[in-house]
């Protein structure tokens, strides 16, 4: 899971009634961390962050200046970054001059009016920062370092009752940092009171307890945004729908058949066929495939859905995905906007996530210790519209045998992160269908050396020990085996472990995404990659050599028949077409590669029945490729068309919307 949004709630009181404020960190109701800011003499501030996320997290010690306008003038930043790699940024306006150094980032610009420096990896305070220098500037717009520019525009606001008595909060949303406007509410007198989403954050005591009521308003405001925008950009054909002269794929012959016309009812495909044996209804709309390769919609299996993820998911050819591990209140009500079609999406099954307790569990409020608890949380996502339960490091072994019954008596598959003190044979013999992210595997292998896998262990000890398990090896052998004689279904993510392990920790950009990212709006561009793993002195061989290590097991696996799923589990859209491509680069053919991201999943959900090929009575989810995948997987790329039940969309327009470039011409 990609790092966590969070709620920053600032303790009562204006910024300037105290020099000094401790503010706790919570994820999904979880104490993770704490935000100290400090304010000192003459503009002077200081903050700092610090939080455990599963053994990952910021701690980041930052001292700011601003000027009358409110745009930094200096900021200094020192600690480490979400996966530990050092953080060491420094800013300066000097006589018209800006200067700034980060990791991976360094320049300077002569700036001759106000210009707010967006620093690289800064404590969740800044935004507030920020959203005051906006107020300030003409039309409230600024340009921004080290690109873009940013505009500030008024939501709303919301009175919420506190110790000391009713306050007025009012919501802004930010243009320019992200695909989608950032939300940050500002106390009556301008201080940061709160930014919130899903998944929990950084809370004072008196607007803390209304964070619920702010996160709903918020959400609100959100889907407003996006049901205009699906309005505007939903293509619902008046009677049928007919695609005539495409390149059809089917996944079950890994063939593509060209001059072939598919006919949709409603939200459904009721013919295909060569050209001349289709009619053309009275009332129909017609469009020319012009012999482009026309598919199946693709599936991510591997989600943890955001305000922006829906729309870079169908503009990339997704229409089918599964969610991992999301705001238990929120995102059901996000997958009912999706169905509807008054927010852009695709469909999307639900898995409850659930936990152990301690340090280092995940972000769940489904944490358990006991048998009853666990039940009681199986119970809750069944009864709730969840058709999966995943678990997680932390959760004790002797608990997941009872998960599995209950979850197999509910109808429910259970997967998961293979538990510390278990392995992958363990897992699956307690009741595991499915293990997520490859990393698992090997770490079987380790084992019982290895057994703590809620932190960072998880992915070191793999990166120095990949290598050393190839396909040939006996317990290697044995293992494919025994999952395969299990039915065991993975889950392999397989992309972002090339960042982690032989990427650059001073890049901003993993390779997933070097041939998108010079498109993306230039503040998303800094945000893109996981981190890599900084190599131990002495190790860069082993580094080196683990991931193409990893890519050699998994053709492994596909070849002894063991289900794999593509999934994401970071940028959507783009890097689910990376995840395939890396197939393709393992060595799996590529027809096999496009049978894995449509007719697989459904297979192993449970949903064939609608979905995973173009066939009669299929729900009309489908993307049309101006290239041809099955040649060049790079081709999966070149999205022209994308239908979810009968209904189009323009990718170059879903991408204008969220701000990303035009693709090169041809």
């Amino acid at each position: 899971m990609r790092h966590l949004g969070f709620v920053l709630c600032l303790a009562a009181g204006s910024a300037s009634a105290a020099a000094q404020r401790e503010d706790v960190m919570t994820i999904l109701g979880n104490v993770s961390g704490k935000q100290t800011v400090t304010q000192g003499p003459a503009g002077t501030n200081r903050a700092h962050f610090r939080y455990n996320d599963r053994g990952r997290g910021d701690d980041i010690v930052a001292t700011w200046k601003t000027d009358a306008n409110g745009v930094l003038v200096e900021y200094r930043a020192k600690g480490n970054n979400y996966l530990k790699a050092p953080v060491d940024e420094t800013y300066a306006l000097k006589n018209g001059k800006a200067t700034w150094r980060s990791l991976g980032e360094r320049g300077e610009r002569a700036v001759a009016a106000p210009t707010f420096y967006v620093p690289a990896n800064p404590p969740p305070e800044l935004t507030g920062v920020l959203a005051r220098a906006l107020l300030k500037a003409p039309d409230r717009r600024l340009p921004l370092l080290p690109a873009g520019e940013a505009s500030i525009a008024e939501a709303g606001t919301l009175q919420i009752d506190t110790a000391a008595g009713k306050r007025t909060l009012t919501l802004y949303r930010i243009s320019g940092l992200d695909f989608v406007a950032t939300s940050v509410w500002l106390d009556a007198d301008g201080t940061t009171a709160a930014l919130v989403n899903g998944w929990g954050g950084v809370a004072g005591k008196d607007v803390a307890a209304s964070v619920e009521a702010l996160t709903q308003r918020q959400t609100a405001a959100n889907a407003q945004w996006s049901a205009q925008l699906a309005q505007r950009e939903t293509h619902r054909p008046a009677g049928p729908l007919v695609i005539r002269n495409a390149r059809v794929f089917d996944p079950r012959s890994l063939t593509a058949t060209t001059g072939t016309s598919v006919l949709v009812v409603g939200e459904r495909i009721v013919r295909v066929a060569p050209d001349t044996e289709v009619q053309v209804p009275d009332g129909a709309e017609t469009f020319d495939a012009n012999g482009r390769f026309l598919m199946a919609g693709l599936w991510d299996v591997h989600k943890h859905y955001g305000d922006a993820d829906g729309l870079l998911d169908i503009l990339a050819g997704i229409t089918s995905a599964r969610d991992l591990a999301n705001d238990t209140e929120a995102f059901p009500e996000r997958v009912r906007r999706f169905d509807a079609g008054t927010e852009i999406g695709p469909r999307v099954l639900m898995a409850g996530f659930i936990d152990g307790t301690g340090p280092n569990a995940g972000p769940t409020k489904a944490r358990v210790d006991n048998a009853a608890d666990a039940l009681k949380w199986v119970d809750w996502y069944a009864d709730h519209g969840y058709v999966q339960i995943k678990v997680y490091s932390s959760l004790r072994p002797e608990l997941v045998p009872i998960i599995a019954d209950r979850a197999h008596a509910r109808g429910l598959r259970l997967s998961g992160h293979v538990p510390s003190k278990m392995s992958a044979k363990t897992f699956v013999e307690a009741g595991a269908d499915e293990i997520q992210h490859f990393n698992f595997i090997f770490l079987s292998f380790l084992y019982p050396r290895v057994q703590e896998t809620h932190d960072m262990t998880r992915f070191t000890e793999v990166a120095q020990h990949a290598r050393e398990y190839p396909p040939e090896r006996a317990e290697v052998r044995d293992l494919i085996a025994f999952l395969k004689a299990r039915h065991v279904a993975l889950d392999p993510t397989i992309h972002f472990f090339e960042d982690m392990f032989s990427g650059d920790p001073t890049s901003k950009v993993p390779a997933a995404l070097a041939d998108v990212a010079p498109r993306l709006p230039p503040q998303v561009q800094r945000n893109l990659s996981w981190g890599a793993l900084v190599v131990p002195k002495g190790q860069e061989a082993q580094y080196r050599e683990a991931f193409p290590a990893m890519l050699k097991l998994l053709k492994a696996f596909h070849d002894a028949g063991i289900p794999l799923m593509p999934g994401s589990d970071a940028l959507a859209g783009y890097s689910l077409q990376y995840e395939l491509m890396l197939y393709a680069k393992a060595g799996i053919p590529n027809g096999e590669v496009l049978r894995l991201a449509t007719l697989t999943p459904a297979q192993v959900l449970g949903v064939a029945g609608d979905r995973g090929m173009i066939a009669p009575g299929k729900l009309a989810d489908m993307v049309l490729i101006d290239g041809d995948p099955l040649a060049n997987m790079a081709d999966i790329r070149k999205v022209a068309r994308v239908y979810k039940g009968g209904s189009w969309f323009d990718p170059a327009a879903l991408e204008r919307a969220l701000g990303i470039s035009p693709r090169p011409a041809r």
